[in-house]
């Protein structure tokens, strides 16, 4: 990167300007709802197919299909990679891009961008993490990765969920079981704790989506065998598309770039404050 390697400070200037610290709720409101909504992405957002429904028909041969669908993807461990972020969370619409530099199973450096300056930076190591609103000074320090984003996005993925996802591997790679076929394009099987969905791309098996609780992932296209478009819903609260370019899998990482320099003056933010001014709290 550029992305993330290292990124020095660098105040974004968006219109509406805000005076002083934002302290009330509703200017940290408006300043998080402006996060994503006020960067610029270009890539248009990948058509969707459908998950299929249904109880499918037996698979006996379930194993060796989930086998091919996870051989390119389940040994990643850290991905590099810029997204296009657009759709909704609550009843926020979300557009931007994101430099991603993530590494299973708990580190993550998140900076969204605008004409080339960062808006936020979420870094963190070992499962603390720190999310800098560059252009407010404010701070939430030593939280869940997955609880940041969730506040954000409306979405709970850890930096190992999101490996995976990024990645190809949907939710993640796991123990396969229970393979029911739908059709000659897709197929289904209990893993990782959840569904993995097969899907025949160009004459072979790659995870074609992922549910989880409420959690659905779905791939798009691929592009060269990696993901291009990934889509995010959870339950009605957020739906989400990425669309991946410049995807890096098993590079190396700086471990500085999950670290984040915050300037002095910088203002507390409490997660519930940041979880109530967005898309999860009340408007």
């Amino acid at each position: 990167m550029p992305r993330p390697r290292h990124v020095g400070h660098a105040r974004a200037v968006l219109e509406p300007p805000l005076h002083g610290r934002g302290r009330d709720l509703g200017v940290l409101r408006g300043c998080v709802r402006c996060l994503l909504c006020a960067l610029c992405v270009s890539a248009c957002a990948p058509s969707r197919p459908s998950l299929p429904s249904g109880s499918g028909a037996p698979f006996p041969n379930f194993e060796s299909a989930y086998t091919e669908a996870v051989a390119d993807c389940r040994s990643a461990r850290s991905v590099l990679a810029e997204l296009g972020l657009s759709g909704r969370a609550g009843d926020d619409k979300l557009r931007g891009r994101i430099n991603a530099g993530i590494a299973a199973p708990q580190d993550i450096r998140l900076e969204g961008v605008a004409f080339g300056r960062p808006i936020f930076i979420l870094a963190g190591r070992d499962g603390q993490a720190t999310l800098l609103l560059t252009r407010e000074d404010r701070v939430v320090r030593n939280e869940p990765p997955a609880a940041i984003v969730e506040a954000i996005t409306g979405v709970a993925l850890t930096p190992a969920d999101l490996v995976a996802a990024v990645a190809g591997c949907g939710l993640g790679a796991g123990t396969p079981s229970n393979g029911r076929t739908f059709n000659e394009e897709w197929a289904a099987v209990d893993a990782g704790g959840g569904t993995t969905y097969l899907r025949r791309v160009e004459g072979r098996w790659r995870v074609g989506g992922a549910l989880r609780g409420e959690l659905q992932l779905l791939y798009a296209d691929f592009v060269r065998g990696l993901p291009a478009g990934v889509h995010i819903r959870a339950g009605a609260i957020a739906d989400i598309t990425l669309r991946v370019s410049q995807l890096e899998i098993n590079a190396s990482i700086d471990p500085k770039a999950f670290e984040v320099d915050v300037p002095r003056d910088a203002v507390p933010l409490t997660l519930d404050e940041l979880r109530r001014a967005g898309p999860l709290g009340d408007k």
